[in-house]
């Protein structure tokens, strides 16, 4: 959501602030801003409500100088969009802070910093940070100090860097909940909420621990844990290069990162399969032993991610042997669980840091689980740091707010997990190598698939003047359906739900009419007869069909229904491979609609708040 960057350094820093607001445009924000502390102990700030590049173009106008700087880009949450909410916020004019999360005392706080009079110009929870510190500085001569004692005060979750003109040569960084990384320079160091923002002039990086405080300095950076005592975060080089966040030929990062499936799944696959057999060390030390002894699957999701869990669901029953409950994180936080014998806990997220989905495993460490396992794409994530057990996805970096090769990649993770519990529950070694030789298919399949783009492309113009879709599928592919229905009102803003084919009967029909158009996946399988029938209901009552079918399930295009024939592929992979068309139909009907395909309103691509 929001995003940080910061920096101590000897040259000008506001262009690499700025710079690195650029690179976290693909959170989602509604405006931007930056302050700077320059030679003369000078603190000056300049926001913009809008687009990084409005912020670019009023520091051109009236350039900001100085070595040490913060900026921010904000999505709303206390108070509308405006300038005046915009962060960094100021305390007294010599301390600016910015701040990720939701400080849910702030009202509390308020009244009493009110009292002390300090005046508050914004309606943001943010400002009390601020004038906290500001206060807590008053009884000692410390901005560490300062902000340790301040942050005490706060509840609720946070990433905050606060920094004070009169000690212009440091930044003093907190995290609780929000996540935060130090980046490492030669004579430089910054501060980030996500690497990505300082890819450019650092590969080094450490990331911060749940209430720590560090103190940044050009050369050096000094953390301390949540009891106030000094302690060590290992810095690690970043696999992921800075070039991967530009678009290359493509006119969206949605369009690139649907084109790079392939290769994104060939890297999650890479080095795992050997011939038939997977590499169980894969997903950490000690997975072998942990799977043993699992009798139950407990998958916790959000979003994009809860669709690939409720496709494991189907795998891991129908495949493995073992029982599986897939839940919304959100939903899961706060209702009364009970934990079966031997539980395995998975976490989906492609960022690691999704606050709900978080929040969730910390809760179950609580609650009795034999371990806990997380698929996701970012190296020492929260979610990578905090879980027993990790499989990377090796994805890439992902910029687009609508997931799409994380989604394909959590899936191929997912049935690599199906396959390694399938190991120790009876799996035999002919149905181990059916899944090991589908897994090797696949990406060459995707390409396949993709090739379909110019006939969806047109198939999309029907889509123009649409309102309401609805989206159909049985079995595994009822997730899928759910999922294509995700992806085309994230970006084209119509309305779509989705359906389990066999529920039509039981209301959804209702809105069938010919302003409604019906998307059916349908692959050829068992349920694929059961599908058609679902397909004449549908007819029967004047809805336009649009069929993405198995060239060999014997669907035909009429004035009631276009079909797509999709590649033929293994029944075992078809989640994956019918999930393509739907990414590039949402894709080619938001270009015609004119929407923010990269960056649709009100999203936000890592949801660090509750």
């Amino acid at each position: 959501m929001c995003g940080i960057v910061g920096a101590v350094a000897q040259r000008d820093v506001a262009d690499i602030l700025v710079e690195g607001l650029r690179r976290l445009e693909y959170r989602g924000y509604d405006s931007a801003g930056v302050a700077t502390i320059d030679q003369n102990n000078q603190l000056a700030s300049v926001k913009r409500l809008g687009k990084v590049q409005e912020l670019a173009q009023a520091l051109d106008t009236a350039p900001l100088t100085g070595g040490t700087g913060i900026a921010h880009t904000r999505w709303a949450t206390h108070g509308s969009p405006s300038e005046v909410n915009a962060h960094p916020h100021l305390s007294n004019g010599n301390i600016a802070v910015v701040h990720n999360g939701i400080i849910e005392n702030h009202q509390a706080l308020r009244s009493q910093l009110q009292a002390l009079g300090y005046e508050f110009v914004s309606q943001t929870d943010t400002e009390v940070i601020g004038h906290l510190v500001h206060h807590e500085l008053t009884r000692c001569n410390s901005l560490l100090t300062a902000v340790q004692n301040a942050v005490k005060q706060l509840e609720g979750a946070y990433g905050t860097v606060v920094m004070d003109s009169s000690d212009k040569d440091r930044i003093i960084v907190a995290r609780s909940g929000s996540p935060l990384v130090i980046g490492y320079g030669l004579g430089e160091n910054f501060i980030a909420s996500d690497m990505m923002a300082l890819l450019p002039v650092t590969r080094k990086f450490a990331f911060l621990e749940e209430g720590d405080v560090a103190e940044v300095t050009r050369f050096e950076v000094n953390v301390f844990d949540v009891n106030g005592e000094p302690v060590v975060r290992e810095a690690k080089e970043a696999s992921v290069s800075h070039e991967s966040s530009d678009k290359g030929e493509y006119r969206h990062y949605m369009l690139k990162e649907t084109y790079e499936q392939p290769t994104a799944i060939r890297n999650t696959l890479e080095g795992r399969l050997i011939g038939d057999a997977l590499d169980i060390d894969t997903f950490g030390t000690g997975a072998e032993d942990i799977f043993k002894d699992i009798e139950h699957v407990q998958i916790i999701a959000c979003g994009t991610s809860y669709h690939s869990g409720m496709v494991a669901r189907y795998w891991l029953e129908a495949l493995a042997g073992v029982s599986c409950n897939i839940e919304i994180a959100s939903e899961f936080r706060y209702r009364q669980s009970h934990v079966p014998k031997n539980a395995l806990l998975v976490t989906i997220s492609q960022s690691g840091e999704t606050a709900d989905t978080l929040a969730a495993l910390r809760l179950a460490k609580e609650l009795g689980y034999r371990a806990s396992l997380t698929i996701c794409n970012v190296d020492g994530s929260s979610l990578v740091r905090e879980s027993d057990l990790a499989f990377m996805t090796k994805a890439g970096a992902e910029i687009g707010v609508a997931s799409t090769k994380a989604f394909t990649t959590q899936l191929v993770g997912l049935m690599m997990m199906t396959l390694a519990l399938g190991k120790y529950h009876g799996m035999s070694e002919q149905t181990q190598a059916k899944i090991a030789q589908a897994l090797m298919t696949l990406p060459s399949k995707l390409e396949e698939v993709l090739a379909l783009a110019t006939s969806i492309e047109d198939l999309a113009e029907d889509f123009a003047d649409k309102h309401h879709a609805l989206f159909l599928g049985r079995g595994d592919q009822y997730p899928i359906a759910m999922e294509g229905a995700l992806k085309l009102k994230e970006i084209s803003y119509i309305h779509a739900e989705a359906y389990a084919a066999g529920e039509l009967k039981h209301g959804p029909l209702a809105l069938i009419d010919a302003e409604m158009p019906v998307i059916v996946v349908a692959p050829k399988n068992d349920l694929i007869e059961k599908l058609k029938s679902n397909v004449e209901e549908v007819r029967a009552r004047g809805g336009l069909m649009y069929v993405f079918a198995d060239s060999n399930a014997n669907f035909a295009s009429d004035e009631t229904m276009k079909v797509i024939d999709v590649p033929v592929c293994d029944e075992l992979i078809a989640p994956i491979v019918y999930t393509i068309p739907l990414q590039l139909l949402s894709y080619y009907v938001a270009i015609i609609k004119g929407t923010d395909v990269d960056q649709p309103r009100n999203l936000a691509k890592s949801v660090t708040v509750e």
